[in-house]
């Protein structure tokens, strides 16, 4: 199996891995620079670096990374003492890069008005992938969205069909009018994405919440959405407000520590962690 289409396939199906590869050798060791071993998030592997307890610690160090979403460099000094245990025949120094291989960061916005168009904008120059969804072609399209990866012009309730979210997936409900915010919320809230957004008076949002609590969704279901959205940094236009929300959504994907007066809340910090998410049955 090749190592870099099994990246490629991880990637597009959504699921975790982490690629060590050797970066330096020095001293006697039986391997090369450019060794590689694929872990995948069950434990799973490909290809090797050498075997031996380096390769087991290599695996663990993998799965660390892929929980963290960081790099991690290794640096492992085989001394003489340390050969019979290493499984390596020769004594020396090796070093080795440890890099999570995840799914790109999508991010689904549902509304295609100004403040979605800045919103898409900002969020690509990010590095997130981004998704428009709304039921007017007019708004929906590729001349007012050319950034955008994919753009579905149609009803909310088809486009929940098409979408396949996942624990790298983020939304936003910015559409155009209460009824079309609690259809896609209470889609949303069913869902393993990582952060879910509604922007919004805070009286618009208890509403909301209420009717859904009516319908017999579980209250704790709601602690996953973040409302009003955005970081507190007194945002007014449609620019600005594109700005607070990809910031936060960025805080959420890198688990920033933020500066007292910029804090995330407690329910985005929980979802920024990599624990199951309760899905309404």
């Amino acid at each position: 199996m090749d190592i870099f289409e099994e990246i490629a396939h991880i990637r597009r199906s959504g699921q975790r891995a982490a690629l060590a590869t050797i970066v330096r050798v020095r001293g006697s060791i039986p391997s090369y620079e450019a060794a590689k071993i694929l872990v995948r998030s069950d434990g799973s592997t490909t290809g090797s670096i050498g075997g031996g307890c380096v390769e087991a610690e290599v695996v663990l160090a993998a799965q660390k990374a892929m929980a963290e979403e960081k790099s991690r460099l290794l640096t492992f000094d085989l001394t003489d003492d340390d050969v019979d245990q290493s499984g390596l025949i020769c004594g020396g120094t090796l070093e080795v890069f440890v890099e999570p291989i995840l799914a790109p960061p999508t991010l689904y916005i549902f509304g295609a008005g100004h403040v979605s168009r800045a919103i898409s904008k900002v969020a690509t120059l990010a590095g997130f992938q981004t998704v428009v969804i709304d039921d007017r072609p007019d708004y929906a399209s590729r001349k007012r969205f050319p950034e955008a990866i994919e753009i579905v012009a149609d009803f909310f309730e088809n486009a929940f069909r098409k979408i396949k979210p996942s624990e790298f997936s983020y939304l936003v409900i910015v559409t155009r009018g209460h009824k079309e915010d609690f259809s896609v919320l209470r889609w949303a809230i069913q869902t393993p994405a990582r952060y879910i957004g509604l922007i919004g008076s805070r009286r618009k949002i208890r509403t909301l919440f209420e009717r859904l609590e009516q319908e017999g969704f579980d209250p704790q279901l709601f602690q996953r959405v973040t409302a009003p959205i955005g970081l507190n940094i007194g945002a007014i236009t449609a620019e600005e407000i594109a700005v607070a929300f990809v910031a936060e959504i960025i805080a959420v994907r890198r688990r920033a520590n933020l500066p007292e007066g910029l804090q995330l809340s407690d329910q985005v910090k929980s979802r920024s962690s990599l624990q199951p998410i309760p899905i309404k049955k």
